[in-house]
């Protein structure tokens, strides 16, 4: 999931009392999310411009390529060719919806055949019994994540890249400090990423 952060400009309510003193500057925050411990595990900071599709391989190349993936849960933004070969290469299952105009693709590729058998099954049952039997559902919980990272602020201090990378890292540090009890038997994890929004540095 992406969600936004302000690093320059004023906010709407210092804009709608002065007027707009300048330009407000965005960047987005990917997070993933490990189903089974709630823990943030990875994130990705990218510019306000860049698609959310693009940015699914880096999350996953932060997990440790020793450590089993189940699945990935993520929304139907990132059903392409480039998340679902990421995720098929981590040997997890993608629990991605078929985009609403999807069509199923040339069937050359692992990534390909898996997504063609969702598309199928989605067609066949129904979108709604798809979403129940996968347990798509759990991407409420990265939804909730992302609030609780907004609740420490929408914007962010720090001007540099690195440093604004490093502030949302203590963020979520913070944040797995307090996510509950482990479970370090279970080594077969699900992932939940994220997509759209913007959070942002201080003025």
């Amino acid at each position: 999931m992406a969600r936004g952060i302000r690093f320059l400009g004023d906010d709407k309510r210092q804009a709608r009392k002065h007027g707009v003193q300048g330009r407000r500057q965005w960047r987005k925050v990917h997070l993933a999310v490990d189903i089974a411990t709630s823990d943030i595990r990875a994130v990705e900071f990218t510019s306000s411009s860049d698609g959310d599709s693009p940015a699914l391989p880096e999350p996953l190349n932060q997990i440790p390529k020793g450590e089993d993936i189940g699945t990935v849960t993520a929304d139907g933004a990132h059903d392409t060719r480039r998340c679902h070969t990421a995720i098929i290469d981590r040997q997890a299952t993608a629990i991605i919806p078929i985009r609403k105009n999807g069509r199923p693709w040339k069937a050359n590729c692992p990534a390909a055949i898996a997504r063609n058998e969702t598309l199928r099954a989605t067609r066949h049952y129904g979108r709604a019994f798809w979403r129940r039997w996968t347990g798509y559902h759990v991407r409420s919980r990265i939804e909730a994540k992302m609030r609780r990272l907004k609740a420490f602020g929408e914007r962010i201090a720090a001007r540099g890249s690195d440093r604004q990378t490093a502030e949302i890292q203590i963020r979520v540090a913070l944040m797995n400090r307090f996510s509950g009890p482990r479970n370090g038997r279970d080594r077969s994890r699900g992932l939940m990423l994220t997509r759209k929004g913007a959070l942002m540095p201080q003025a």
